[in-house]
């Protein structure tokens, strides 16, 4: 099982790592372990975490338009092709996308009535896995993991 298992073993890693690294792998490792189920929730729907991601930012604009560089910004993996995520939300009519009237070179995205009702169900989905995953952790433990996440990525 993923608990309780020290990541040198999980890995089969030789010797010890040092703490720098068992950090490094632990956190990759348990990124990945998140992504898998979250994206095993989302799967029979057709929606990608990064798509989801996408409908969720469309819809806390409340109804106006985005441009695709806004979109871009707020990505949590900043390595998406938005470009090609919204084309994908476009084909499933989640999404539609129109030129800006202000800067006819940008194009500007609007979730639709089908893109909200999606994430109406999804949010209870992901919701339910996020407490699992969640669910070995004291509140205290969760809110002192989520400061020293925070504290590893200050600069």
């Amino acid at each position: 099982t993923f608990a309780n298992v020290r990541i040198e073993k999980i890995l089969k890693l030789n010797n010890k790592a040092s703490l720098p690294k068992q950090i490094s792998l632990n956190i990759m490792y348990s990124q990945t372990y998140f992504y898998e189920t979250i994206h095993e929730v989302l799967k029979p729907y057709g929606i990608s975490i990064e798509q989801f991601n996408v409908l969720r930012i469309l819809r806390g604009q409340k109804g106006k338009p985005i441009n695709m560089g806004t979109i871009q910004e707020r990505m949590i993996a900043k390595t998406s092709n938005t470009t090609r995520l919204v084309d994908k939300l476009v084909a499933k009519s989640l999404v539609v996308r129109a030129v800006c009237e202000k800067n006819r070179r940008k194009m500007e995205v609007t979730i639709t009535d089908k893109g909200l009702k999606l994430l109406d169900i999804l949010d209870e989905l992901v919701e339910n896995a996020e407490h699992f995953l969640a669910s070995n952790l004291t509140q205290e433990e969760q809110t002192q993991l989520i400061k020293l996440l925070e504290k590893i990525r200050t600069d």
